[in-house]
């Protein structure tokens, strides 16, 4: 019996042991990690252009070697839409891309913008009919604006001041950018503050 008990003790012993040096082993292995994805983690912070601060003067090429300066000319707006050619939720918005395009021309400059590899995106381009838009590759355009994931949307408006900006998911959230700078506020959540809407109604009754 008591040899049955020295053996269940034993094997106890070398279970808690094996966990011990499993612990070990996994928070060495969360340290490489945390090390590894930290420097990434830092970019999802809002340290780009604010809302209502100026956009970065940046010099550009597009796809078809022709120059872009952003801010664009005075009095006109305009959209950078950040994608990728392996973005699926990028190309499910393309088509809202092409129909904004048509509806908002008049005061809208949309152009589209990424990094990496400038055959893989003249084939995006082709594939997807998107040579009515300027094409910029540049990395330090996506690194102005801090974009860390994708699709990422700024509206920069006709005095050259960024006037929105976010991660899109959907075309509602793609038309609250223009609807945000269409009624003169920051974004759409803020004209629906109560304060705002208040003021909006007490205005019409003067």
């Amino acid at each position: 019996m008591e040899t049955a008990l020295l053996v269940s003790n034993g094997l106890v012993w070398c279970v808690l042991l094996a966990l011990v040096a499993m612990v070990i082993a996994l928070a060495r292995q969360v340290g490489v990690l945390f090390e590894r994805v930290a420097p990434m983690g830092a970019l999802v912070t809002d340290s780009g252009p604010k809302v209502g601060e100026a956009a970065p003067a940046m010099a550009l090429r597009t796809l078809d070697n022709g120059s872009l300066q952003l801010p664009g000319p005075a009095g006109a707006s305009t959209l950078l839409f950040f994608l990728s050619p392996t973005c699926p939720v990028c190309k499910k918005l393309l088509p809202v891309l092409k129909s904004m395009q048509r509806a908002e021309s008049g005061w809208l400059r949309m152009v589209l913008a990424s990094d990496g590899d400038t055959v893989e995106h003249q084939a995006f381009r082709r594939e997807y009919g998107l040579t009515g838009f300027p094409y910029v590759l540049s990395a330090p355009l996506g690194m102005a604006y801090r974009v860390s994931r994708l699709p990422y949307a700024v509206l920069i408006d006709a005095q050259g001041n960024v006037s929105a900006k976010g991660l899109i998911n959907s075309r509602e959230q793609l038309e609250s950018l223009l609807t945000a700078q269409e009624l003169g506020v920051a974004s759409v959540q803020e004209f629906l503050a109560p304060e705002h809407t208040h003021a909006h109604h007490h205005g019409h009754q003067h």
